[in-house]
């Protein structure tokens, strides 16, 4: 078979895989969504869901891997992040002949459709399919439901100290416009960029939510409270996502998204009368 990748190239395999090696957590989790899980036979920290990915072998981190680890494990195919993996260690792989499957989704479009490749190259075809099509359902319904709704303009937080966002290129920017949101800092050039908090006193955003880059922290969204003059917080518009549901390429996303379109209708409710 003959499947593309996220970095477009075509990766052949003379029959479905069997014994997988998964280089980040989102891949172990759309790998366990097609129905491959039982499949993977090593991973990398972090790999957390579902449950029984904690059971997974350990290859080393997304950013350091255990290249003798993996050889040891005799895979026939080795999914690749390559925005996280090293790229000296990954071409040492391919050098040794192992096929190598880039992982990448940067869009929905890429979420969904890399889902049913995954499908494919394990030999899950309806599994992959099936997947696809219950993400491509839910964003139709979002984009339905929330597409058209007045816009809220949203300040998204990744992290505190110092502060961070993501820009428009993201994909949580990509589920916040899905919901009628606006991006205050979409139009920046780096993917995450470093803010001042007088940047964002001056943006003042109707709504701000705070995700996280992995780590679970809701104080970091209450403490705007502080600026009482802020539109956001004389609305009481401070929303808190579990980063677990926002931050990785996977199905769970949509549930991310899902929680972002509620928060942005809140904002319009809290809107004084006559105010668009």
């Amino acid at each position: 078979m003959t499947v593309t990748d996220d970095k477009g190239r075509e990766v052949h395999l003379e029959a479905p895989a069997r014994r997988i090696i998964s280089l980040a957590p989102h891949i172990t989790e759309n790998l366990f969504a097609v129905g491959a899980g039982d499949q993977i036979v090593g991973t990398v920290n972090y790999s957390d869901y579902p449950q029984a990915a904690e059971d997974i072998p350990r290859v080393g981190s997304y950013k350091q891997l255990d290249l003798e680890s993996i050889l040891a494990l005799e895979p026939d195919l080795v999914v690749a992040w390559e925005s996280g993996n090293v790229r000296a260690q990954l071409e040492r792989l391919e050098a040794l002949g192992y096929p190598l499957y880039f992982s990448n989704p940067q869009t929905f479009e890429q979420l969904a459709s890399g889902l049913a490749r995954l499908g494919r190259l394990s030999g899950h075809v309806t599994g992959g399919e099936e997947a696809e099509t219950q993400v491509r359902h839910t964003l139709a319904e979002l984009e339905d439901r929330y597409g058209q709704q007045p816009p809220v303009t949203v300040f998204y937080q990744v992290w505190d100290r110092p502060l961070m966002t993501l820009n428009e290129e993201h994909l949580i920017s990509q589920a916040i416009h899905l919901c009628g949101g606006e991006n205050i800092f979409g139009h920046l050039d780096t993917l995450v960029p470093r803010l001042n908090r007088e940047v964002i006193l001056a943006a003042d955003p109707e709504a701000i939510i705070g995700g996280g880059m992995g780590e679970d922290n809701p104080q970091w969204v209450e403490d705007w409270r502080r600026w009482s003059d802020m539109t956001a917080v004389q609305r009481d518009n401070l929303f808190f996502i579990p980063p677990s549901l926002i931050q990785r390429p996977t199905p769970r996303i949509l549930e991310g998204t899902r929680m972002i379109c509620d928060f942005l209708e809140t904002a319009r409710e809290r809107r004084p009368e006559g105010d668009e």
